[in-house]
């Protein structure tokens, strides 16, 4: 089109016989033609500039919309909304079980008394149990088949393998500071008649400072008894009961105090129709200053009995625990908690989930 236009301005201006008017300068005539032309030149160049403005990508394209500013981050879903029914495979959501607790797989045991009979601050009683009593000791790498006896403080168990069964404790601590149970295996020949009475006790209630960390017990009526401390990353499981020997199958217990406890990211099933997972009791003083959290728990007749008494409880904290119904469809077979205070000062419920739901359990 504007290769046409230019092409008649051309031939106007090359033509060999100009017309005029009778009158008319011939001088003056071509003047107006060329004004004339000229003017439909710059027309002419204006169209194609104008053309080629608007063919061009960049006036196609409409200019871009302000954006709106980006959204505020997302805050992480919470443990208890990011996983769902833990309790056939713990390890898939992080939780202790079989793959992740205890004994690591390829440590080398010796056997005591068969291998060694004593170390550093530990020795062999020819009772029929090993005793560690000297202050900072280190026990570790041992299997045994009889009760451990700690009296010193500052002493660290780990790597110890313990199978017994009868009226016993595997590990005991007796009027100790800061005793250290980790990565230990305790279990008994069966979970029946041969069930090992409690798997890690503070014998005496006086215990301070104790950590029961990254432990696998299982076949015992108790898996851990103590008052006060951290017990943390362990996984309990096929607790025991022997048939009339009047069990109370705990998984963790304490029987009242007002010294803190931590029960943290633990795996406690008790597959037994009757007590708990974790109980706080007020057997023989009043249950305070207990943290309770990211705990996988089922069974026993309720899974959490929650420090209630005839004395009020106070700053008792439940949170962020999943309860299981692989044994029993209510959690515990009468349900999920019982003997909560939530009016005692401190105390909260908060955010504790059915764990192949999610749904929130409400306070007891």
């Amino acid at each position: 089109m504007t290769k046409k236009l230019v092409s008649k301005a051309t031939q106007t201006f090359s033509g060999t016989r100009e017309q005029t008017r009778p009158g008319t300068s011939p001088r003056r005539f071509l003047s107006s033609r060329l004004v004339t032309v000229s003017a439909l030149a710059v027309a002419v160049v204006v169209a194609v500039v104008l053309a080629l403005t608007l063919t061009s990508p960049s006036a196609q394209s409409p200019a871009p919309a302000p954006q709106s500013p980006a959204p505020a981050p997302q805050s992480p879903p919470s443990a208890a909304q990011s996983m769902v029914n833990c309790a056939p495979k713990p390890s898939l959501c992080g939780f202790p079980d079989a793959t992740n607790s205890g004994v690591p797989s390829g440590v080398a045991l010796k056997s005591v008394p068969g291998d060694v009979t004593s170390g550093p601050g530990w020795h062999w009683d020819e009772r029929g149990w090993v005793v560690v009593d000297g202050d900072g000791a280190t026990f570790t790498g041992y299997a045994v088949k009889a009760p451990i006896e700690v009296t010193g403080s500052n002493v660290t168990i780990s790597n110890v393998q313990v199978i017994l069964g009868g009226e016993q404790i595997g590990i005991g601590v007796e009027h100790t500071k800061n005793v250290t149970i980790e990565n230990c295996t305790i279990t008994a020949p069966d979970a029946g008649a041969n069930r090992l009475l409690t798997g890690v006790k503070d014998v005496y209630g006086d215990a301070k400072g104790t950590v029961v960390k990254g432990n696998d017990i299982s076949r015992t009526a108790t898996g851990v008894q103590t008052h006060e401390g951290v017990i943390e990353d362990n996984y309990i499981h096929d607790l025991g009961y022997k048939p009339g020997a009047g069990d109370h199958t705990n998984g963790t217990t304490s029987n009242g105090d007002t010294t803190p406890l931590t029960i943290r990211h633990n795996t406690i099933f008790n597959p037994q129709d009757q007590t708990d997972a974790i109980s706080l009791f007020q057997d023989f003083g009043v249950e305070a200053n207990r943290l309770v959290q990211d705990n996988l728990l089922a069974g026993g007749g309720y899974a959490i009995y929650g420090g209630a008494g005839k004395d009020q409880s106070s700053n008792i904290r439940f949170t962020g625990n999943r309860i299981s119904r692989i044994f029993y469809p209510k959690g515990g077979s009468y349900g999920p908690a019982a003997y909560f205070d939530s009016k005692g000062p401190g105390n909260a419920w908060t955010n504790n989930v059915w764990d192949d739901t999610n749904e929130q359990i409400a306070a007891p």
